[in-house]
């Protein structure tokens, strides 16, 4: 998994509440058990018509936040089923970080597996951010991790909440796999003593 530091990107503004997840990625793009190549499916029924076609009004298909980087929306986000794939595809399609007043619970422990950083705060400062990133491309938010800020495109600071340990495992790329690999040494020494002591159960 990818550190998460410092992010200065376009924040696109999604003001919805209670996007679900099938809304995020709807449910006939879950066959598949790679994490790479949802992002052309993310928001699709919103970013699509039956045809196939962009629906030039959602943000996402818009020039200014094609290559956004933070999501601002609205409250309740990744609500629904409690889907994996729905970060999987905004990290594909290169959102890092999405901002909101609150999110479902799975979904929310999911983005930090993920290496997303979901930052919640209050409605008046989502409703700044939100307003920041409505000023399109150049519009760049920075989201500090170790300083625990969001600045705008003015200048102006944000700070948030952030559990310790996860802060820790995105800082330093640590997925669920990731801190298992750190006790290696340890892992190694009792399977060696396992085979010393228990060798039938590696006949």
């Amino acid at each position: 998994m990818d550190k998460f530091t410092t992010l200065s990107g376009v924040g696109a503004p999604l003001n919805l509440i209670n996007i679900d997840t099938d809304m995020i990625i709807p449910k006939q793009f879950l066959k598949t058990i790679k994490r790479t190549g949802l992002g052309k499916s993310l928001f699709f029924e919103m970013r699509f018509d039956d045809d196939g076609n962009e629906i030039e009004d959602f943000v996402l298909n818009k020039p200014a936040y094609r290559n956004a980087s933070i999501l601002v929306t609205g409250d309740n986000f990744g609500c629904g089923s409690s889907r994996e794939h729905a970060p999987w595809a905004l990290a594909d399609f290169g959102i890092k970080c999405v901002i909101a007043t609150s999110f479902a619970d799975i979904f929310y422990n999911n983005c930090f597996k993920n290496g997303i950083l979901p930052v919640k705060l209050p409605q008046e400062d989502v409703d700044k951010l939100m307003d920041d990133a409505e000023r399109g491309s150049n519009a760049t938010i920075t989201v500090d991790l170790g300083n625990q800020t969001i600045t705008g495109p003015d200048g102006g600071s944000i700070s948030f909440e952030v559990e310790s340990f996860r802060k820790h495992c995105l800082m330093n790329g640590l997925d669920d796999i990731g801190l298992t690999m750190q006790k290696k040494d340890r892992i190694d020494e009792f399977e060696s003593g396992r085979r010393l002591s228990q060798p039938w159960l590696f006949a």
